[in-house]
């Protein structure tokens, strides 16, 4: 399915060109009637990224995400520097239907681990942010993609496979904000190695096309955010290309 996307840094809608917080694209939505928006042309899923809990944790936007929650129908999941148990706590009792784990799922995989046991894997969702070497090694990025984690996705998954582990959203560090098209042949490997998740796609979502390689390549869901913004298309075309399941 489509999965409508926005990134939120001080209230506003943002996008980040390869995650670099220096070369950001301001948009003038107000997040909550944008978020309104994609759910009254038939959103199923909805994902907010906070920028600003990724880069502290002590400036998480949740006042505004548990706002924004509260005026859609459809199921929302959010990230951005989830660290603690806490964090998870908070974005579920703001009504927040998924939690999106990034790099503490790779730092530390026995607290996450924990997480799967207490809240159950439909509410968690990992999030891989992966660069791809000369020998296509997936290697794994973390803090913001600033730095590798010497770890190939392969080996993250398989803390995580025990647990039930059903969500996985996976971005080519490559392909992000750069409307350049997706990594099909990522999600094509990884949907064939691991069929149990639900895979995620997300990263150079720029046209239909785009969106319809992706679905042949195995991929359950993916995630659209700059294109819709810049107004590649719009979210009802998407949905027509991709139903929802």
């Amino acid at each position: 399915m489509i999965i409508a996307a926005l990134d939120l840094i001080d209230g506003e809608v943002v996008r980040l060109y390869q995650g670099d917080y220096q070369q950001k694209t301001a948009f003038e939505f107000d997040p909550i009637q944008r978020l309104k928006d994609y759910d009254s042309k038939g959103a199923r899923w909805l994902h907010i990224v906070d920028l600003d809990g990724a880069k502290n944790p002590n400036k998480r936007q949740l006042a505004l995400i548990s706002k924004m929650v509260s005026q859609v129908n459809a199921r929302v999941q959010v990230g951005g520097g989830v660290r603690t148990q806490q964090d998870v706590q908070q974005l579920l009792d703001a009504g927040v239907a998924r939690v999106v784990i990034g790099s503490v799922a790779v730092s530390q995989p026995e607290l996450v681990q924990a997480w799967f046991k207490e809240y159950g894997a439909e509410r968690i969702c990992l999030a891989l942010d992966v660069n791809i070497d000369i020998d296509g090694r997936k290697e794994v990025a973390v803090s913001g993609w600033q730095q590798g984690s010497g770890r190939a996705i392969e080996d993250v998954l398989n803390h995580y496979l025990p647990l039930g582990l059903k969500h996985v959203l996976v971005t080519d560090i490559s392909k992000d904000g750069t409307l350049a098209g997706a990594n099909c042949d990522l999600y094509r490997d990884l949907c064939s190695e691991y069929p149990t998740i639900q895979w995620q796609a997300s990263g150079g979502i720029a046209t239909l096309a785009d969106i319809e390689a992706v679905k042949a390549s195995g991929a359950n869901a993916i995630i659209v955010g700059k294109a819709l913004l810049i107004n590649n298309f719009s979210l009802s075309e998407a949905i027509q290309c991709w139903p929802n399941a």
